[in-house]
């Protein structure tokens, strides 16, 4: 009956331990997902500054008065 009792334990606190590793992580996600929706609206807006002005190759800009 010891036996069995200590095998409950044991799972009882590998379960605990599951728990907070999975609120760790569900943490973390929840973390990385906010700071990929600010990236992804930041390349939204770079993407719009970019049609609006485009960058020119090297070539096709114009040289200093100074050349």
């Amino acid at each position: 009956m010891n036996q069995l009792n200590d095998r409950l334990m044991n799972l009882e606190i590998f379960v605990a331990n599951q728990e907070k590793i999975i609120e760790e992580l569900n943490t973390e996600i929840i973390r990385l997902s906010k700071i990929t929706d600010v990236l992804v609206a930041q390349n939204k807006i770079l993407i719009e500054s970019l049609k609006e002005s485009p960058v020119k190759p090297l070539l096709e800009e114009t040289r200093p008065p100074h050349y």
